[in-house]
């Protein structure tokens, strides 16, 4: 299966041209030609069986024969925040496995023991569009902008809210915490963890404690268990 990431392809029109970088690839790479099939995703739920009407290395057109939509929705909302790792290829391998695993969004927080304080969403972006293809995934994850732990907290959220740490306390495991086919928020911590005061004041913005295990975890084995409990949990 040859798949392309298309977003803003309109579901109504019967034709559609790839962009540079995708036609390039087409044409150059995997060698196709008039009339080969095709698929493509439109990263909101959209998957799109085509043909290839005209391989232009630059602008090729494609003629597209089906839409499915809602393709593969999941029946829970998952939103993870998670701070940037020290070495970011950690946080691009979580991103990438999560999207496999499944996710539907990603906030980048800095918080008080964080030892990044920045990270290029436009790479981060890259990879996450790379997993979506690879696993054949026709939503594609948000990933929000990196924002204080101050900043966020304060964030609305419509659904359930919870704050994984490794700090002596009540704490729940997740299979007891949730509701199934729910809406759920979880904050990752950095290496250090949060500090004592953001754990209080997640509390305090109606978070609930929440345990990921008797080990102590990476930041980024952290967000991927979080990310595959949730899945499984609602399988």
């Amino acid at each position: 299966m040859h798949l392309f990431y298309t977003p803003g392809i309109n579901p109504s029109l019967h034709e559609y041209f790839l962009n540079e970088e995708e036609s390039k690839h087409a044409v150059r790479v995997l060698r196709l030609a008039k009339g080969d099939a095709v698929t493509l995703i439109d990263g909101v739920g959209g998957l799109y069986q085509a043909e290839i009407k005209d391989a232009h290395p630059k602008r090729t057109i494609l003629q597209v024969n089906s839409v499915q939509t809602e393709y593969a929705k999941r029946n829970h909302y998952l939103h993870l925040a998670v701070a940037p790792t020290k070495n970011i290829e950690r946080t691009e391998w979580f991103l990438e496995k999560a999207t496999e695993i499944g996710i539907d969004e990603v906030s980048l927080i800095i918080s008080q023991r964080s030892e990044r304080k920045e990270a290029k969403a436009e790479r981060l972006n890259k990879i996450i569009t790379s997993a979506i293809k690879q696993s054949i995934k026709a939503y594609h994850p948000v990933l929000n902008e990196a924002v204080t732990f101050a900043q966020f907290i304060k964030k609305p959220f419509d659904g359930e809210k919870y704050i994984a740490h490794c700090a002596e306390g009540e704490k729940l495991a997740l299979p007891e915490a949730i509701a199934k086919q729910s809406r759920y928020l979880i904050l990752i911590g950095p290496e250090g963890d949060f500090s004592p005061a953001e754990v209080e004041i997640a509390l305090q913005n109606g978070y609930k404690a929440i345990t990921l295990g008797e080990s102590r975890l990476r930041t980024e084995t952290a967000a991927l268990e979080a990310c595959f409990e949730i899945n499984f949990l609602n399988r």
